[in-house]
């Protein structure tokens, strides 16, 4: 069975999964994406966590780590086999840099309290725009509601949602400023490739 890019991102974070499952609170610790400024008089942030944060995920709560991983799956292996592995590899790394940094500064432009971000989900709204712009009309069916609607459609229903959550507050915890920020990379990637190619 031929082993892509999605399923090696895939082993890679249930591989982490394990390693947090048993290094107690110390992965968290050294490789979540934690605020910039000091917490208790400490800085926990480093540069590596623009990336690593993204293999990270809750380990009270392993539907956090299953719901990213179906995601990464169901659009990023479409888009896999559309655009090849190093696209795909481009689009999904530049939305967890750009979901990580918006992440790290509009949080704190609307005064929400510091605390660390994990998980693969900026990533996964990357793949999700991209997935809208290549297959627009391809038919999506949602969790909530179950009504299938096309790709595009999908795609902006759930960028205003975030929006409207973020700038809320609603759903503390979530960092849905994250999930905008995985698209906003995801779109500064795909802008790229039509300008190399005009």
């Amino acid at each position: 069975m031929k082993f892509t890019a999605v399923k090696a991102l895939i082993t890679a974070n249930v591989a982490v999964y394990v390693l947090q499952l048993y290094s107690h609170g110390a992965f968290d610790l050294w490789f979540a994406l934690w605020p910039l400024q000091p917490l208790d008089g400490v800085r926990y942030f480093h540069a590596w966590q623009i990336v690593t944060y993204a293999f990270l995920h809750s380990t009270d709560h392993i539907t956090h780590l299953l719901f990213n991983m179906l995601g990464l799956w169901m659009f990023g292996a479409e888009i896999e086999r559309y655009i090849g592995a190093r696209r795909l590899l481009a689009v999904y790394f530049a939305s967890l840099v750009t979901a990580g940094l918006t992440q790290l500064i509009v949080p704190a432009m609307f005064g929400a309290a510091p605390e660390p971000t994990i998980g693969a989900s900026g990533g996964v709204f990357g793949l999700l725009l991209a997935y809208a712009f290549l297959f627009p009309r391809r038919k999506v069916i949602p969790l909530i509601p179950p009504i299938p609607m096309p790709a595009w459609l999908f795609a902006t229903m759930y960028a205003v949602l975030e929006l409207v959550l973020g700038v809320t507050g609603t759903e503390a915890g979530v960092a849905h400023f994250a999930h905008l920020g995985g698209m906003i990379g995801s779109a500064l990637v795909i802008l790229s490739w039509r300008v190399g190619a005009a």
